[in-house]
C-alpha cells in the first residue's frame, strides 16, 4: 500500500513589492512548499485568519501599516513561526522585531539558499498548532482572531484600550492579575498613583459585559490586590 504524499507546508508572504512577493513564490514552490501571498497589513491578517498558514514571511514595510503591528495582531492568537524580510538593519530594529514575537530576521537583500535553511529551522522547530482562539467564560466570547467580541451572542464595541484590557485577561483567565500588572501591559505605566485610571476602565468593561455590572461575575475584584477574569468553567 502506497504512503500518502507529505503535506506542503503552507507559506505565506506578506511583501508589498510585487517583484520580490514573485520571486520569493516561485522559489518557494520550488522547495516543496504551497504559498499564499498578501501585499498589504489588513490583507495579511485576513489570508493568515482564513489559511492558518504553517510560516510566515514578512516585510515591514508595508502600505498601510506598519509590519511590527501586523507581527503583534499575529501574536494575539498564533504562534505560527514568522521570519521578517526588511531592509531595515539596524540592530535596534531588529530588536524591536525579535521582542514583537518574530522568530528570525533576515536584512534584505538575502540568498534564496540563506532563506530556505533558515525555513528549514523554523519548521524543525514549530510548535504544534494552538486550538482555536476563541475564548469563552459564561455569557462572554471573544475571537482573538478577529477582535470580535460578544455577549450573549451579541456584539459588543469596545475601544482599542478596553480591548487591549480585556485581551490581557483572557490571556490570563482565572489568574489575579495586580494592579501594577495591568498598568504596566496595558497602559506601560508604573506608577501606582494611576489606580484611579485603572478602576475607570474596569468599569467601563463591566458596563459592557456583565448581566449587573454592580454584581459582577466575569471581571472579579481581589481587594487590594487586583481583577480576575473568570476562568472559563
Amino acid at each position: 500500500m502506497s504512503e500518502l504524499p507529505a503535506k506542503k507546508p503552507v507559506t505565506l508572504i506578506i511583501e508589498d513589492d510585487g517583484q520580490i512577493r514573485r520571486l520569493l513564490h516561485v522559489c518557494l514552490e520550488r522547495n516543496g512548499y504551497d504559498v499564499v501571498e498578501a501585499s498589504t497589513g489588513d490583507g495579511a491578517i485576513d489570508e493568515a485568519i482564513r489559511t492558518t498558514p504553517d510560516l510566515v514571511i514578512l516585510d515591514l514595510g508595508l502600505p498601510d501599516i506598519d509590519g511590527l503591528i501586523v507581527l503583534q495582531r499575529l501574536r494575539e492568537w498564533s504562534q505560527v513561526p514568522v521570519i521578517v524580510v526588511s531592509v531595515r538593519g539596524r540592530e535596534e530594529q531588529k530588536i524591536a522585531a525579535l521582542d514583537a514575537g518574530a522568530n528570525d530576521y533576515l536584512t534584505k537583500p538575502f540568498g534564496a539558499g540563506e532563506l530556505l535553511a533558515r525555513l528549514r529551522v523554523l519548521r524543525r522547530y514549530a510548535q504544534p498548532p494552538a486550538n482555536p482562539a476563541i475564548f469563552h467564560s459564561g455569557d462572554l466570547s471573544v475571537d482573538l482572531t478577529t477582535r470580535s467580541v460578544k455577549v450573549r451572542q451579541q456584539t459588543v464595541r469596545l475601544t482599542a484600550t478596553e480591548y487591549s484590557l480585556l485581551h490581557y485577561f483572557v490571556q490570563h483567565a482565572g489568574k489575579v492579575l495586580t494592579h501594577g500588572q495591568l498598568l504596566h501591559e496595558v497602559w506601560a505605566c508604573d506608577d501606582p498613583e494611576k489606580t484611579g485610571q485603572l478602576r475607570v476602565y474596569i468599569a467601563y468593561l463591566r458596563a459592557k459585559l456583565e448581566a449587573d455590572p454592580a454584581k459582577p461575575t466575569l471581571l472579579l475584584t481581589e481587594p487590594g490586590i487586583g481583577y480576575r477574569l473568570a476562568a472559563p468553567e
